[in-house]
């Protein structure tokens, strides 16, 4: 992944930021950050079960799709906490080269 690669997470968590306070009427993003939490969580498993589903169907494309619908929801999570995808790139980053069993014990 090159920067540029990133650079449309970056952009696209700056805007959903910038939704926070936007009219709800006129932004979906703006409209789900409205209904709270748990609005936004039902949309994330709603969107992580439609990427299972699409992965056992064997579609390449749809799994393409719903994984994209997937990650955008989880920005807008991400948002929802004052977070964004530069938190979970950076963080990412810092496992990079670390050996998952290793990662995961240092969580304890």
């Amino acid at each position: 992944m090159t920067q540029n690669d990133t650079d449309i997470l970056l952009r696209l968590g700056e805007t959903i930021a910038a939704r926070k306070g936007a009219d709800a009427a006129g932004s979906y993003v703006a409209g789900l950050l409205a209904k709270g939490e748990d609005a936004i969580l039902r949309k994330v498993l709603e969107e992580a079960t439609e990427t299972l589903l699409a992965s056992k169907e064997g579609d390449k494309l749809h799994v393409v799709r719903e994984t994209a619908d997937l990650w955008f929801h989880t920005l807008v999570l991400l948002a929802w906490h004052g977070a964004g995808p530069e938190d979970v790139l950076a963080e990412l980053q810092r496992r990079e080269g670390v050996s998952g069993v290793t990662e995961k014990a240092s969580r304890k």
